[in-house]
């Protein structure tokens, strides 16, 4: 199916002002966290990819709970939830009522359980210490006129442009936390590490390798800085908390140092998948292809896509836009209609037209409004395929149109039986070293055509003259 993207990690509670973590009590979970929980639950965990039900999954259950317990939340393993979602995006977050959560790609990262507890303990961290309050609830990009009309105006409100009922889409608490909250987190993760038996020396490991990871992937898409949510993201970073961790867990009664690898840890991700699952679709750098439901298409150079629950979405410099399915609508123009309903507005019969595109029936319709002081396009266009109506939502600055999008709409196509066949997944695989391996060896196995380097040694959190001893074990990523 197609997936969603989330503008937003989760987290909630009340305010805290900026004192040291230690000198705060956690509240209790009560019974309206646990209700508030319950709702949203469902829903964030269909936007990232759903719960991934692995081997991994009991593994990362228990560590989350046992970290949880230390947050004084409850006395009881029984009132936490946590997750493994299946997410091609590195992230974690949580929210009241005892919910935690962690994204496979996230966990592909870590080197040891003593990592995984220490993010873990960090995500409790924010929702134990309130860190939330007060912040305005914005809707994920299944919301497009909110989310993408955010990316055009500046922040993540509709404004005038259809009507309040897009701004309802998802409910989900924007969370960039300021640098006095991360430090807070930290200090509590810490904390938690510890009282659970863990080394908090991780703690650094794991703020430096995401640093790398995000720092990575924004190479490998052209771009200075990350534009798809990562933990980082959300939560940011810099070499001062970096050495402040270490030095929290320095300082930490518990504070050890790492005596080798964690090589239960690592032979416990072997075999989970890695990056996109086929399933869900797959993004190829400027392509997308989904092999269940047939479809592809090309985003233009410069535009990136991210994949989410029901949706994709494509991002440039002169807009975004978004894909969905038709909702069973029966034509293209009744595709439209319904697709304006949907976001909250009405749209005229008179203003849909009909049209070709790629030589299939398709259907459009436009309007121009204020969102934040700024005047926008939003452009929905229906193109009938054979199984069903594709809905392409697209919002642009003012007098712009969709334009910008005609190549990207003229590769929206389908799959051969043969093309469908050849999307393969990929995997996390561990190799023990042997005598004569080297970086660029193994490195040539990556499943990747370009920064196999580069890639093997951030997964692995290796420097760039690392010395590779055999017997240790190291982290691969292969077809399928």
């Amino acid at each position: 199916m197609l997936r969603r993207l989330t503008l937003a990690t989760a987290a909630a509670g009340l305010a805290l002002s900026p004192v040291a973590a230690s000198a705060q009590a956690a509240r209790a979970i009560t019974q309206s966290d646990r209700t508030q929980g319950a709702q949203a639950n469902p829903q964030l965990v269909a936007e990232f990819g759903g719960r991934y039900d692995g081997p991994q999954a009991a593994f990362v259950e228990r560590v989350g709970k046992r970290v949880a317990l230390q947050s004084g939340l409850s006395n009881s393993q029984n009132d936490f939830t946590v997750q493994l979602l299946n997410s091609p995006v590195e992230n974690a977050f949580a929210i009241p009522g005892g919910y935690v959560y962690v994204t496979r790609q996230l966990l592909a990262l870590m080197n040891s359980e003593d990592e995984l507890a220490f993010v873990l303990g960090h995500e409790v961290g924010h929702v134990a210490a309130r860190h939330s309050a007060g912040r305005q609830k914005t809707s994920t990009i299944g919301g497009i006129l909110a989310g993408v009309v955010g990316a055009v105006a500046g922040d993540s409100t509709l404004g005038q442009l259809i009507g309040s009922g897009a701004q309802q889409a998802a409910g989900l608490y924007s969370l960039k936390y300021g640098r006095d909250q991360e430090y807070q987190a930290d200090t509590l993760g810490v904390r938690y590490v510890a009282g659970a038996g863990y080394n908090p020396n991780a703690a650094p490991l794991i703020l430096n390798q995401l640093g790398a990871s995000t720092s990575l992937g924004a190479r490998v898409a052209g771009r200075t800085a990350a534009t798809t949510p990562s933990w980082l993201s959300t939560h940011p970073s810099s070499a001062e908390r970096v050495n402040r961790a270490r030095t929290l867990a320095q300082q930490s009664r518990a504070g050890r140092p790492a005596t080798g690898q964690d090589t239960a840890f690592l032979r416990m991700l072997d075999g989970m998948p890695y990056d996109d699952d086929p399933a869900q679709g797959v993004i190829d750098g400027q392509n997308f292809l989904h092999p269940e439901m047939r479809i592809r298409f090309t985003a233009p150079a410069g535009y990136t896509i991210a994949n989410s629950t029901e949706a994709v979405t494509v991002a440039g410099q002169r807009g975004q836009a978004q894909l969905t399915a038709g909702g069973g609508a029966t034509n293209p123009a009744a595709a439209v209609t319904q697709r304006f309903q949907t976001l909250g507005g009405q749209i005229d019969p008179g203003q849909i037209r009909g049209t070709t595109i790629n030589g299939r029936q398709a259907a459009m319709a436009s309007v121009t409004a204020s969102a934040n002081n700024q005047r926008v396009d939003a452009t929905v266009i229906a193109i009938g395929f054979p199984a069903t109506t594709y809905v392409w939502t697209i919002v642009t600055p003012a007098g712009s149109g969709a334009s910008a999008f005609d190549p990207l709409l003229a590769s929206f196509t389908t799959m051969t039986q043969a093309e469908a066949a050849a999307v393969r997944g990929k995997r996390i695989r561990i190799h023990t070293i042997r005598a004569g391996d080297t970086i660029d060896s193994l490195a040539r196995q990556m499943a990747y055509p370009s920064f196999q380097r580069e890639r093997f040694l951030t997964l692995n959190g290796l420097a760039a003259n690392a010395a590779l001893r055999p017997g240790t074990l190291v982290k691969l990523v292969v077809g399928g």
